[in-house]
């Protein structure tokens, strides 16, 4: 085979992965070939000399090699990068459908983009490059949406540790246009104001758009807490929904910040009441004092856990959090639970919330069970892409 890359040798064990379509190639399992310069464009290999696919090579990462195709006719040149990046966008289109000014664009692996993370808010793009590779071919991918999307703003947030791992400096700013940091956008009829500049990630969670809808749709006549509001997304759909009442949780006063902001720009803000309180200790005492004063609590925190290593100790926080929820909720109450840790399984997530349920003396009527919003794709075989869990639930 006429290949103008270098090639590297991958173990069994390494084959087997790329053929179930993982595409990542770990160090221990390269068996030879010699090493390109980091950041370049390298052929796999089997053991037998079978080719298996292509992909960026970086010695710095533990992930030495990023599959970018497994079809021997693709080059990786200027016209496979504008070439996917039109399907990326095309299937925005076709799936997001109004909702298409304010969706992720780019889901990494998902689309094909290895660590590579892009996020549309009116005119407005923010990325995050998590990999050597794409960091040297983001020019190309950056204009194919520009040109696609009539953005005219694109800031980078590329301040993540995980680039330290690739070699690569940490930095944040503008890569085209100019602007304040923050940006409105509509979601499910709401108005926000994103802070792509100072906010969490790329400043808003899109994640959760039609999780938000599914909650606001039992929240009529509901007395609601949401935890760990954020930008109090939960809280401004539940209110929107004819909720009697709301509170909005949240340990950080920016955020808080934030959510009143967004109330505000709703009018919204008379109906909704705000509490700055760290959610575990909250939920400790209103359980000791015997607080009935809420009959549909909703739990949407941060990751727990961002490693393999520290999953036992998440799934005790989550089981906390949880078995305080349904103690706390009168017989026929509602709870919305979630987590967006990808190393908490759907299975290791189910266990735990049977197993607080248990502990709590209730039992769960499932209502719904969700996942991310289809602009963030879930690609079979790429465990990682799979990592929100939604859980709708009345308490009986």
């Amino acid at each position: 085979m006429d290949r103008p890359y270098p090639f590297l040798t991958v173990s069994e064990k390494g084959e087997r992965s790329i053929r179930a379509g993982h595409p990542w190639v770990y160090d221990n399992e390269l068996q030879g070939g010699t090493a390109p310069e980091d950041g370049a464009v390298v052929d796999v290999c089997s053991g037998k000399g079978k080719w298996l696919g292509v992909g960026f090579y970086n010695g710095h990462s533990r992930i030495r090699v990023r599959i970018l195709s497994r079809n021997a006719n693709d080059r990786i040149d200027e016209s496979f990068w504008r070439r996917k990046t039109q399907w990326a966008v095309d299937y925005r289109r076709q799936v997001m459908g109004e909702d298409f000014s304010a969706c992720r664009l780019i889901f990494g692996e998902a689309d094909g983009f290895p660590g590579l993370t892009v996020d549309r808010f009116g005119s407005v793009l923010v990325s995050e490059v998590l990999s050597l590779g794409m960091d040297k071919c983001k020019a190309v991918v950056y204009d194919e949406l520009m040109q696609r999307t009539g953005c005219t703003v694109l800031y980078e947030r590329n301040d993540n540790a995980i680039r330290d791992k690739e070699g690569m400096d940490r930095s944040c700013g503008f890569y085209c246009g100019s602007g304040n940091g923050t940006v409105e956008i509509v979601e499910n009829g709401l108005r926000y104001a994103v802070n792509y500049i100072d906010g969490q990630k790329t400043g808003f969670f899109l994640d959760q758009k039609y999780n938000r809808l599914a909650a606001a749709r039992i929240a009529k006549g509901r007395r609601v807490l949401d935890c760990f509001t954020h930008t109090g997304a939960f809280a401004l759909n539940c209110a929107c929904g004819g909720a009697e009442s709301v509170t909005a949780v949240d340990v950080s006063e920016l955020a808080l910040a934030s959510a009143k902001h967004n109330a505000e720009l709703n009018g919204l803000q008379d109906r909704i009441s705000f509490l700055q309180r760290d959610v575990f200790e909250l939920l400790t005492e209103l359980l000791e004092q015997k607080d009935k004063s809420y009959d549909y609590i909703i739990l949407d925190p941060p990751a727990f856990t961002k490693s393999g290593s520290t999953v036992d100790k998440a799934y005790r926080g989550y089981k906390d959090i949880n078995y305080r929820a349904m103690r706390l909720l009168p017989r026929g109450g509602y709870l919305a639970t979630c987590s967006c840790s990808h190393f908490m399984t759907t299975e290791l997530f189910k266990k735990m919330l049977r197993e607080a349920a248990a502990d709590a003396g209730v039992q769960l009527r499932q209502i719904e069970e969700r996942q991310q919003g289809c602009d963030h794709p879930i690609l079979w075989g790429v465990g990682e892409t799979d990592y929100l869990k939604f859980f709708l639930f009345q308490v009986v």
